[in-house]
């Protein structure tokens, strides 16, 4: 008795080129998502990268005109911590964004494949 699949690849092989194919747009579908979520990590990363660092410099700057002028002349002296505080805080936002967890990549294709291995095992059997 003959394999159910070597059945069907001899009486109807377009039925299997027509199963590749859909495989193959699976695939390319689930890589064109699995690469905007990295893109995306990617710059979100670089902006809380670039975020953190202009923050570090203007709080530099900051402590240095806080230790040269007297806090009594400051017209505004929480210009200080504002100003640094606001990349600071796009940068914290920024990194928590891109640590978010989004689904497994290739998580449908991974289903696809169990599913027809599933399917083969139970031809098999019968």
């Amino acid at each position: 008795m003959m394999h159910p699949l070597l059945a069907l690849i001899a009486t109807r092989p377009q039925l299997l080129g027509a199963h590749a194919e859909a495989y193959g747009a699976l695939v390319a579908a689930e890589f064109g998502e699995a690469s905007a979520h990295w893109q995306r990590k990617l710059i979100l990363g670089a902006m809380a990268l670039c975020s953190a660092g202009v923050a570090a410099m203007l709080a530099g700057t900051a402590v240095m005109l806080w230790a040269l002028l007297p806090l009594a002349q400051a017209r505004a002296p929480w210009v200080l911590l504002v100003v640094p505080g606001l990349p600071a805080l796009v940068a914290i936002v920024c990194a928590l964004a891109a640590r978010r967890p989004t689904a497994a990549a290739f998580g449908n294709l991974h289903q696809q494949f169990k599913a027809d291995l599933r399917m083969l095992h139970e031809a098999g059997r019968a």
